[in-house]
């Protein structure tokens, strides 16, 4: 069971959740490859491939040159898209294909940090036409989230700002001078050692389902590593999860599918680094 957690009236605090398999149990960008596909903005092919992807995540079993390839694959697909069109199949199958995935075990810690007065806030790579609903769904406060370049309602493919490894801690940064929060009585979730800036940002860090790297510095650092293993329906929650008491404040915006993955590419160097020293 997980402990209660501190209530800290002063100074003004947060707790920022990494989405994919901390929150919820796959990536959230792909998991609507399908509902992409049914509102005709790829093939049957891209459904395929965006599966495969989902797969390689869900099993980390990819190397860096697969992960590459993917990602370049991923970040020319949402050219052209639509943002409205983008933004009203995310409304219509969000229910349906993200309340089943998410922990049970991290819905409970989203209650207990907002019972201790904190604000809650989802750090994804993902982009806010995605993150956002979902924040909102969690009744998250504010929202980080990759952003796309957007001219004349469409996608172009470019990418204005990544919300990945250093620039999620840059973000994290930015929040705490704007709205007060004392980073040193924060708190920060990831499953993923590429998170490790954001994680070191805060005073509590926590890794969830740590990947290998993750977990060794977790070990090395003495960090809590937590076990979530059980997706519910916010449904069958207390109601205070699945009615969000205020809207979601986005801090940046884009879409998904393509830009929860294309800014990886920059960061494998540094990656790299990381799994050679630990």
């Amino acid at each position: 069971m997980l402990g209660v957690v501190e209530n800290h009236s002063l100074p003004r605090t947060a707790a920022f959740f990494d989405l994919d398999k901390t929150v919820i149990a796959k990536s959230s960008a792909l998991t609507f490859s399908k509902s992409f596909y049914q509102g005709g903005l790829i093939n049957r092919r891209a459904v395929l491939r965006t599966a495969y992807a989902q797969f390689v995540f869900l099993a980390g079993g990819a190397d860096h040159e697969q992960m590459e390839r993917m990602r370049e694959y991923l970040s020319a697909l949402c050219r052209g898209w639509n943002v409205q069109q983008v933004k009203e199949i995310v409304a219509e199958t969000l229910h349906d294909l993200i309340d089943p995935i998410v922990y049970d075990e991290a819905a409970s810690l989203i209650e207990e940090h907002h019972a201790a007065g904190r604000d809650v806030v989802i750090v994804s790579t993902s982009g806010a036409e995605v993150v956002e609903p979902i924040g909102e769904l969690l009744g998250a406060d504010r929202v980080v989230a990759t952003r796309l370049v957007v001219e004349n309602g469409v996608f172009t493919g470019e990418v204005e700002y990544y919300a990945y490894g250093p620039t999620k801690a840059e973000a994290i940064a930015q929040l705490a001078e704007s709205e007060g929060y004392d980073l040193s009585h924060c708190y920060a979730y990831s499953d993923s050692v590429t998170d490790l800036p954001m994680l070191e940002a805060v005073g509590h860090p926590h890794t969830v389902n740590p990947d290998r790297a993750l977990r060794r510095e977790a070990a090395a650092r003495g960090w809590p590593v937590l076990s979530f293993n059980r997706p519910v329906r916010l449904k069958q929650r207390r109601p205070s999860l699945s009615m969000p008491p205020r809207p979601v404040l986005a801090v940046a915006a884009a879409v998904g599918a393509a830009a929860a993955t294309a800014g990886l590419v920059w960061y494998t160097n540094r990656r790299r680094a990381l799994y050679a020293r630990v």
